[in-house]
């Protein structure tokens, strides 16, 4: 990579952060409203106190922002206009759901079905988790994939600067990676720098104690967008060895890179199972809540994710480019910790 592409990527985030900035300051200053229930409603968040829910409009327009870059610079990779129209596709229409959501409080079914929609796009444009020899098992775990993440960090959004955080780190994760390979011209760089500038800008106003929240609109757009790049970059991660001619190594590299988003839903999920509730109802019962039922002021919890989540995407990342199996263990035994310790956490009782 020369010194030109260098400064372009430079470029493209600086710009992309500024831009961020000054929409979110915008939005906050003449919309207060967006994504705000009524007072009567039961409230679900952490946070009681009313805040628009506007992050999600700066990451949609900074995205877009940084699609046009992506069309004007050079690529070279195969199917590049299939595959970055479906992001796009797939994008706009998670973030439509997710908007109509914080305006209207859509049915969960529909939200659901949307999912599944925005799944579809990402399939049939090329994105598909190509691990097995059996393609409709890829397209099932694809599908699993793709809805499960945008409901991980539709549900890790439950406290200031959590899911931006852990949002933040895996698009810094994806970027690294493609700059060390060289593919630094391919549309994985440049639109993970665009998000990237655009979380990073918004996390200004959403780090405790929070002025604004992403929302549905944000959680749902970023967790299409982080489905979509883990396709790309770690499920499908060409440079990884298979283990039994098994890609197991790319597994665990997802494992590590979604650490927390998959630690919160699973326990979550457990928890409320074992308890005889649903859990696709919300509630103060995260990983993040018991954190803070223990005295953890919620400013070090988000400082805590973000070391758990940054030593996590390193070990991923040593795993993508210096792979042995010394480190293959050392990094599946740091995940494994991670998950006990905080689903251990969780089976304390709340202080009331």
């Amino acid at each position: 990579m020369n010194f030109d592409f260098h400064f372009i990527l430079t470029t493209i985030f600086m710009v992309c952060f500024v831009f961020s900035l000054l929409i979110n300051y915008i939005l906050l200053r003449f919309a207060q409203t967006l994504g705000m229930r009524n007072r009567d409603e039961q409230q679900v968040r952490w946070n009681p106190d009313s805040r628009p829910s506007l992050g999600g409009i700066s990451f949609y327009v900074v995205f877009l922002f940084a699609f046009i870059f992506t069309i004007i610079l050079p690529h070279k990779t195969s199917g590049f206009n299939i595959q970055v129209i479906g992001i796009l596709m797939a994008a706009t229409l998670a973030f439509l759901m997710g908007l109509a959501d914080d305006a209207f409080n859509t049915q969960p079914l529909l939200k659901f079905l949307t999912q599944i929609f925005c799944s579809l796009i990402v399939i049939f444009s090329g994105h598909s988790v190509t691990i097995f020899e059996n393609v409709f098992l890829n397209y099932f775990v694809t599908i699993l994939w793709v809805v499960g993440l945008m409901n991980s960090i539709n549900m890790l959004d439950n406290m200031d600067g959590i899911a931006t955080v852990v949002s933040v780190l895996a698009c810094f994760f994806m970027v690294t990676v493609n700059v060390s390979l060289f593919n630094t011209s391919s549309y994985a760089t440049t639109l993970n720098l665009g998000v990237l500038g655009a979380l990073c800008g918004f996390l200004v106003y959403n780090f405790h104690p929070a002025k604004m929240f992403m929302g549905d609109t944000g959680s749902q757009f970023l967790g299409l967008f982080l489905a979509v790049m883990g396709i790309d970059n770690c499920w499908n991660n060409p440079t990884s060895p298979l283990v039994n001619g098994f890609p197991i190594a790319n597994i665990l590299i997802v494992f590590l890179v979604f650490l927390l988003p998959i630690t919160d839903t699973v326990t979550v999920v457990i928890n409320r199972m074992r308890d005889g509730r649903s859990p696709f109802i919300g509630g103060k019962d995260h990983t993040t809540h018991y954190l803070f039922f223990r005295g953890i002021t919620e400013k070090r919890i988000a400082i805590l994710f973000f070391f758990i989540g940054g030593t996590a995407c390193v070990l991923a990342y040593e795993l993508v480019l210096d792979f042995s199996f010394e480190l293959f263990y050392s990094a599946l035994a740091f995940g494994l910790v991670v998950i006990a310790t905080l689903f251990s956490v969780t089976l304390v009782k709340k202080k009331q």
